[in-house]
């Protein structure tokens, strides 16, 4: 079972309104897909959205990273010898963790087929279902409130409230607005995305807890660098405080984790460079008692499948962020994970489950 070609493809899907964080704004959900074929007839899907702001990856340079570094060094390599190609991938270059996740996965797809199993049981199948949560993008109080109001009427009880953004005054003012609309039987995340200094953090952290405002976690509230500002943060606030743009690799995820600078992980695959590394974050984690999220980049539902079957394999990852495929006007990809409002199901396909990939709106 070896690889016998690996081609890639351009993507562009609209978002029915922009998604707007700390960091950027979106409209159109972009992506590299990857199609690997192997000699025995198997084929897997990969993809690699590019998110400057966080990865530093284009379209250009993952294309370019896939077709003239991956792919001649990958192809006629034996899929049953996984860990090497996994060595090869993760060696071959500095960062370019997008390109490097869409090639893992895949990977895992192919290997999934061959054995005839779906992939969340070919890695652990721990679970099937899970539920996500849907993102509020920063706005003004008044439309996040209507967004969040209108999100919870759709049926999603646990709602991603992106803040840092303007002043710390504003960024209360959302959160208290959004309350008001939606009450306390909701749970709410905030997303800071690096957006706010460390004392500012404290302080608005500690302002929304005398408040008692129903905040589950904290994510990324300072700097991805600042890992002893985060500690400040989270050894000085009740909330639990959530690394995300700190984490990228297993190497990081110690860091974090040895100084206890925060108290739950969120893995992405387009960080951490695919399921191969994503695993290594996930049972470092376990092994010091933290708790892990998935999340995502806006990605189309073939990444989000990917990135479910990790997250529905392993017990210690309690969390998912996966509503990125609910923000799109269409859907190239066929089969996959399924939605049933906030809840998720995985298919029993073998591999990703992906039936077919439209080319009407893939572009060679």
């Amino acid at each position: 079972m070896k690889i016998q070609s690996i081609d890639t493809y351009q993507v562009a899907v609209p978002l029915h309104t922009p998604f707007k964080t700390a960091l950027r704004t979106v409209t159109v959900a972009e992506s590299i897909y990857v199609k690997i074929k192997c000699d025995n007839g198997i084929t897997g899907w990969g993809e690699a959205p590019p998110t400057h702001v966080i990865t530093g990856e284009s379209l250009v340079s993952i294309n370019h990273t896939i077709k003239h570094i991956f792919t001649p060094l990958l192809t006629g390599e034996s899929l049953l010898d996984r860990e090497v190609l996994f060595e090869k991938l993760h060696k071959s270059c500095i960062g370019n963790t997008s390109a490097k996740a869409a090639v893992d996965m895949a990977i895992y797809d192919c290997v999934a087929k061959q054995c005839q199993l779906p992939l969340y049981q070919l890695l652990g199948g721990y679970n099937k279902a899970m539920e996500t949560d849907y993102t509020v993008s920063v706005n003004e109080p008044d439309e996040m409130a209507d967004d969040a109001e209108r999100y919870v009427q759709n049926g999603f009880k646990i709602l991603k409230v992106k803040v840092g953004k303007d002043t710390i005054e504003k960024d209360i003012e959302r959160i208290l607005t959004i309350k008001k609309r939606v009450g306390h039987q909701v749970k709410i995340r905030l997303d800071a995305n690096q957006g706010w200094k460390v004392k500012e953090a404290i302080y608005a952290i500690r302002r929304m807890e005398d408040l008692n405002l129903p905040i589950e976690l904290i994510e990324q509230p300072v700097k991805a660098h600042d890992i002893e500002g985060l500690k400040q943060v989270t050894d000085h606030t009740y909330t639990p405080i959530m690394a995300d743009e700190s984490v990228f690799s297993p190497i990081d995820a110690r860091r974090v984790l040895e100084t206890r600078s925060a108290d739950l992980i969120n893995i992405k695959l387009m960080k951490a460079g695919g399921i191969h590394q994503a695993l290594k974050i996930n049972h470092l984690a376990e092994s010091f008692g933290v708790e892990c999220m998935v999340g995502s980049m806006i990605e189309t539902k073939l990444a989000i499948t990917a990135a479910a079957h990790f997250a529905a394999s392993q017990k210690n990852i309690t969390r998912v962020d996966f509503d990125a495929p609910l923000m799109l006007t269409d859907d190239p990809v066929d089969g996959g994970v399924s939605y049933q409002q906030a809840k998720m199901a995985l298919p029993d396909e073998s591999g990703l489950g992906i039936q077919n990939v439209s080319l009407e709106q893939v572009i060679s």
